[in-house]
């Protein structure tokens, strides 16, 4: 397991390109120059040493330092010890849907996006609890199965899209009963399962699934996302809207939040509806929801003692500006009885 203690210094990397520009630049300006003083093979004459392949050498080499003593400035960490510690949580599992009808953008900047805003931003309120993420359209699909490493489930989420599942539709029944696989502990006295979704359902049984859910100790909490007035489907293509989506008499499907559903599915397992338009909102209500469940103690495996690595690709770079520094641009003589360049 490995830490980057300044990200922001990868910035840095950006004027890569900047430099690269710059070279080609004045190797442009350069040549122009030469031709302008005298002709290719009068040139070569004159200055019989001179090594095209070199000058490249000598960027690559100091692209590489700059790329070292930038990783340098980022300080990579190593975990060098893995401990098991006691912690006190309710194990939480995220069913976002990812069907077509998320794309519709009467919130901003669409449903999916918001969804997963959310999803984020509760992630971030938590302290030791256990987390598990599922997407789901026409059927479910486990994205994360239960962890304490909220850093990974961030990443699984923010690549969470509605292409990823083929079956397409809203099946919520099928996310209720994957989630319900995802309490591994028998002795959690609180499970917790969000259902994020504009609550448009094809399935007819997810009522009487979260019942079920409800005898198996699981609290189900809806979140809706999108608005009553609805709005169409966008189909793009590399980012601009080419039409909508229509149904079989040619009409632009308008999709709408459908919060009955949502309701009906919340109330059947002890839990409560949640209106997603206001982040802040809904981050709070989970906030004070889960403050008063009782929390189960778990054994969690943690990474500690972790150990910086800067010193490495401090040295690296040092050593490749050395280097930089005293690689002449002109051809070596040992290199040129090689001809390895084809320079002869």
């Amino acid at each position: 397991m490995y830490q980057l203690e300044e990200k922001m210094w990868f910035y840095l990397l950006a004027l890569i390109p900047i430099m690269l520009v710059i070279f080609l630049f004045v190797q442009i300006w350069k040549s122009s120059k030469q031709k302008r003083f005298a002709d290719k093979t009068l040139f070569s004459r004159l200055v019989p040493d001179k090594s095209k392949f070199k000058p490249l050498l000598k960027l690559i080499v100091l692209l590489l330092a700059f790329i070292s003593l930038t990783i340098a400035l980022v300080n990579p960490k190593i975990g060098t010890k893995l401990e098991t510690i006691k912690r006190e949580g309710v194990d939480i599992v995220f069913a976002v849907d990812v069907s077509k009808s998320m794309l519709a953008e009467d919130i901003a900047p669409n449903r999916m996006e918001k969804s997963k805003r959310l999803v984020s931003e509760i992630i971030s309120q938590l302290a030791s609890d256990r987390v598990g993420i599922i997407a789901y359209a026409g059927t479910a699909f486990p994205q994360l199965p239960i962890t304490t490493d909220f850093a990974s489930a961030k990443m699984f989420l923010q690549g969470m899209n509605t292409n990823m599942l083929s079956s397409q539709g809203t099946a919520i029944d099928e996310a209720i009963k994957l989630a319900k696989s995802y309490y591994d502990d028998e002795e959690q006295t609180n499970r917790v399962l969000f259902i994020i979704s504009d609550g448009e359902d094809h399935s007819e049984n997810s009522a009487s699934i979260a019942e079920e859910a409800k005898s198996e100790g699981i609290k189900i909490f809806t979140i809706g996302v999108g608005t009553s007035k609805g709005g169409p489907i966008p189909i793009k293509r590399n980012g601009i809207i080419q039409t909508y989506k229509k149904n079989q008499a040619g009409e632009v499907v308008i999709t709408r939040l459908d919060e009955k559903t949502l309701q009906d599915i919340a109330n059947e397992a002890s839990g409560t509806y949640i209106n997603g338009n206001n982040t802040q909102e809904v981050v709070d209500f989970v906030k004070d929801t889960l403050d008063e469940m009782d929390r189960t103690e778990f054994e969690a495996k943690e990474v500690s003692d972790y150990k910086d690595q800067f010193q490495w690709f401090l040295g690296i770079g040092i050593f490749l500006i050395f280097v930089d520094v005293f690689l002449l641009e002109r051809k070596t003589n040992w290199l040129r009885k090689l001809n390895l360049f084809n320079e002869a």
